[in-house]
């Protein structure tokens, strides 16, 4: 445990306070906006080129946080009468210094891992294979650089047994540092691109750079196919200090892959490995997933795990996001905005990402130059040609003069542009149709600007849905799976409201056995959307069952006035008779909503068995209370009655019918009733009623707004419809463009409920209106145009349900379509 005084003397830093007490620090902060608990939280005011940690103190302080590092005093130093402040010349190198003792502390295992891609996903997929043996600590998302490692490290504690941290690095003389903090044991150098080529001499340097994370490790794993890596790393005598584990799909090598046989979905690959031939399957087939996990396969042999178990443990790896931003465009087009990095390597990956959009025949690459690619223009150009043929582009648009200059190497429709500017002003926006676009540019060449003018336009408000929380709570419930349990994931009412294709792309991208939607119509989007798992419409209705046949959607059958109206359509519709309708059919066993009765069944069976057209699929039902403790005997009943009457069932169709009862809550609090398949809901969204496991979980949703209009209103003056908020004292107010159209219920108004403005909890006034509402500034500095936070965090919006007398359920399917979604990928 560090105190202040302590940490004091590691950073060589002045403590300036009038208390004489030396309180314990627990926790380090950068982020005001993410303080959970004032007590034992140090906040590093860290400077940079866009910000100042030192402005956000007075806000801190005011929420109870009293340890404050920094470069400079606070002027108002007054306001801080009970404050520690620790004064140091620069407060990255002190955070740096005191997260580099900290390590020393620990004599575990520590993975080092860097090179210009891969690094996220091979951690990722480490953290994958070894956590059912270890506790580890691992890097969060894709925290590799002079801030992301030290906030990694500062994390080890004394129950972890092994750590897994990535380093990144933009120019020279920064991996020394990043080597101080995290002093890896085993390293993995995963290959080298031209990303921050512009900062280095040439490809050598750049590697020795990043070869100095390594100089004390005791293992050194990397791939001999990367020449310039291993002519580096032999020029360099590190060899002499460090072991080197290497694998190759070229030569001999500890780990030589000696075959490399792809599959519709998977890949298997055959090496040689101790005079022995081993094999693995892995879930990917492309080629940066095969170049990771070979990387994973070196390291879990090198760990001295047995084969069997790695084989057994890669083919249920999960695929790891990228980084990206997807958003809705303009005229019905779908933009990806990946302008991460600007090298031949992550364009591939993007163009990876950018096949798997399937709501769009047309695939449209906007690109810049590449620069300082270590490659002659011709020689670079023409094999970003050869990239785009074998992606399937349709159609390029490159931006800046070497692409322009060498446009006869693309065969595909394309047009060139010097600037990003002549872009703008020449091209007509209107060429843009049903498309899915792909953004790659280098910085220099602003394409912030394409991005916002491809936008589809609408007004200010915007539910920002982050797909990595997402997938962290689709990962978190399938952890407390069975390997052979399916997962039905629901996405009726357009997701909860963040995006019913979307979701489904994502979700069937992660290899989610169904869906479910609500009503027809939301199937048949999907289908048109290109969609292919199967999906369950669980309220079919007389009008919907042509379109439930013709897009292959499987109707659930509650009742025998359903079951008559599938059979007129199927008789209507003349299906061929070796393509029989599959359906589910949903038993009422105590919820006594929608389903058939136990006394209905020998019916239902004689009803089935008459027309083989119909192909019973699946046998559910609805728990009514999986949720609470108290209803846990009617809860068994309930699984009790679907397995007698599944088993009746059963007992006249030869194909196994798939068994399910499991919602969100039933997934955590029932494992033995998994059956053969479970439903995820809204705990994929980030909500749970066991306040426990939702600290497991991620909010996934984030919706905002901004001041459209600033006003100053005088003590007696009325606020809003019906002059329901009279003003008692002079107010400033903003107006913002969010109403009850848009999903704000009107409940909220009226002082009942609070938006954050700049860190500031303030109260709407007044009604909701239809378009928008007003709330009070007059506590705060707000400007027109500043961020207005309706929620982001699941106490936010059960907060907003528990005002709104409703359920968080709810206040998420209730954000209308009118609001703008944009969606956010690491």
């Amino acid at each position: 445990m560090y105190t202040l005084s302590v940490i004091a003397s590691v950073v060589n830093g002045r403590l300036v306070s009038n208390d004489e007490t030396d309180p314990e620090i627990s926790d380090i902060l950068i982020d005001s906006r993410k303080l959970i608990s004032p007590g034992g939280t140090l906040f590093i005011a860290l400077k940079t080129n866009k910000n100042d940690g030192h402005k956000y103190m007075l806000s801190l302080y005011q929420k109870g946080l009293r340890y404050f590092m920094v470069s400079t005093l606070p002027v108002d130093i007054k306001q801080y009468s009970d404050a520690h402040f620790l004064v140091v010349d620069d407060t990255l190198a002190a955070l740096q210094h005191l997260v580099s003792d900290k390590r020393k502390k620990f004599s575990i295992p520590v993975i080092g891992i860097t090179g210009s891609n891969g690094k996220t996903i091979i951690k990722e997929w480490l953290h994958q294979m070894l956590h059912p043996d270890k506790e580890i600590i691992r890097s969060p998302k894709s925290y590799n650089s002079q801030v992301g490692v030290p906030l990694s490290v500062w994390q080890m504690k004394e129950q972890h047994q092994m750590a897994i941290f990535e380093a990144g690095i933009s120019e020279p003389d920064e991996m020394q540092k990043l080597h101080a903090i995290i002093q890896p044991t085993i390293g993995i150098f995963t290959n080298i691109g031209q990303a921050h080529n512009e900062n280095f001499i040439n490809a050598s340097q750049k590697i020795g750079e990043k070869l100095k994370l390594f100089t004390k490790v005791k293992t050194l794993i990397y791939c001999l196919d990367h020449s310039e890596i291993q002519g580096v790393i032999i020029r360099s005598q590190i060899l002499e200090s460090v072991k080197a584990f290497t694998w190759s799909t070229k030569q001999a090598a500890d780990l030589q892959i000696i075959k490399t046989q792809k599959k519709e979905s998977s890949t298997l690959l055959t090496a040689l490995y101790k005079d022995k031939e081993i094999d693995i399957q892995i879930p990917f087939i492309d080629g940066a997933s095969i170049e990771n996990s070979c990387h994973v396969w070196a390291m879990m042999l090198y760990l001295g795990y047995d084969n069997e178990v790695i084989k057994e443990r890669m083919i249920r790896l999960n695929p790891v996001a990228m980084r990206l931003e997807l958003k809705e465009g303009i005229n019905n087009c779908s933009i990806i905005n990946d302008s991460y990095n600007s090298d031949i390597n992550s364009l591939a990956i993007a163009l990876d990402f950018l096949n798997q959009q399937n709501q769009h025949k047309k695939k449209t690459l906007i690109l810049s130059d590449i620069l300082q690619s270590g490659k002659s223009d011709m020689e670079l150009y023409r094999e970003i040609a050869l990239l785009l043929e074998e992606k399937t582009v349709d159609r390029l648009i490159g931006i800046g003069p070497a692409i322009s200059r060498l446009h006869e190497q693309f065969k595909l429709e394309s047009s060139f542009f010097l600037t990003t500017s002549e872009f703008l002003n020449q091209f007509a926006l209107s060429n843009f149709q049903n498309e899915s676009i792909l953004l790659k540019g280098a910085r220099f060449f602003e394409f912030e600007q394409i991005s916002k003018t491809l936008q589809q336009k609408s007004h200010q408000t915007v539910l920002e849905i982050n797909l990595d929380a997402m997938i962290n709570n689709l990962n978190y419930f399938r952890l407390k799976l069975k390997p052979e349990t399916k997962l039905m994931i629901m996405v009726k009412a357009f997701s909860y409201g963040s995006g019913s294709y979307e979701i489904a792309n994502i979700m069937q991208y992660f290899r989610a056995d169904y869906l479910a939607v609500a009503y027809a119509d939301e199937g048949v989007e999907l289908r048109k959307s290109g969609i292919n798992l199967p999906i369950m419409v669980m309220s079919p209705d007389e009008q919907s069952f042509d379109a439930l046949l013709k897009y292959d959607l499987e109707p659930e059958i509650y009742s025998f006035t359903v079951l008559s109206k599938l059979e007129e359509a199927i008789k209507k519709n003349i299906l061929p008779k070796n393509k029989p309708v599959k359906v589910h059919l949903k038993i009422d066993s105590g919820m006594h909503r929608l389903g058939f009765e136990p006394s209905e069944i020998d019916q239902l069976i004689t009803r089935l068995k008459s027309n083989n057209q119909i192909y019973p699929t699946s046998v559910f039902t609805h728990l009514a209370a999986s949720d609470d403790p108290r209803f846990d005997e009617f809860t068994h009943e309930q699984v009790q009655i679907l397995n007698e009457v599944s088993e009746n069932i059963q007992a006249h169709f030869e194909q196994p019918l798939i068994k399910h009862a499991l919602n969100s809550s039933g997934i955590s609090r029932f494992p033995e009733y998994q059956l053969d398949m479970v439903r995820l809901g809204i705990g994929l969204y980030g909500i749970s009623p066991s306040a426990m496991e939702e600290k497991n979980l991620l909010n996934i949703g984030r919706l905002k707004t901004s001041i459209t209009q600033i006003k100053h209103i005088k003590s007696g003056e009325t606020i809003g419809y019906n002059r329901s908020y009279v003003c008692k004292e002079d107010k400033t107010i903003g107006i913002i463009p969010i109403g009850y159209a848009d999903g704000l219920n009107r409940l909220l108004g009226n002082e009942k409920s609070t938006v954050s403005v700049n860190e500031t909890k303030v109260p709407i006034l007044g009604d909701i209106c239809m378009d928008m509402c007003m709330i009070d500034l007059s506590s705060t500095q707000a400007q027109e145009g500043d961020e207005v936070i309706i929620f982001n965090h699941q106490k936010d919006i059960r907060n907003l349900a528990k005002i709104a007398q409703t359920i968080p359920y709810e206040i998420l399917s209730g954000i209308s379509r009118r609001v703008k979604r944009v969606y956010f990928k690491e």
